[in-house]
């Protein structure tokens, strides 16, 4: 599963953009934020996440927060 980081996020919106570890910023949406069962992403924060479809239609799915 691959990992980046909470580059930015809209509390209002619910969403943002993680940058993942080869510095390409991959957005997520609502839905996504709503799938993730989290309450509140924070700048800087580890996640985990799935890439759903290609090209145009590819998504930002299941994403977790990783804990140490």
């Amino acid at each position: 599963m691959p990992q980046g980081t909470i580059k930015t996020y809209d509390e209002s919106s619910r969403s943002g953009v993680i940058m993942d570890d080869q510095k390409t910023e991959l957005a997520f949406d609502a839905e996504s934020f709503r799938q993730s069962g989290v309450r509140l992403f924070r700048l800087g924060q580890r996640v985990k996440y799935q890439i759903v479809g290609s090209g145009e239609r590819a998504r930002v799915r299941d994403l977790t927060i990783v804990t140490l």
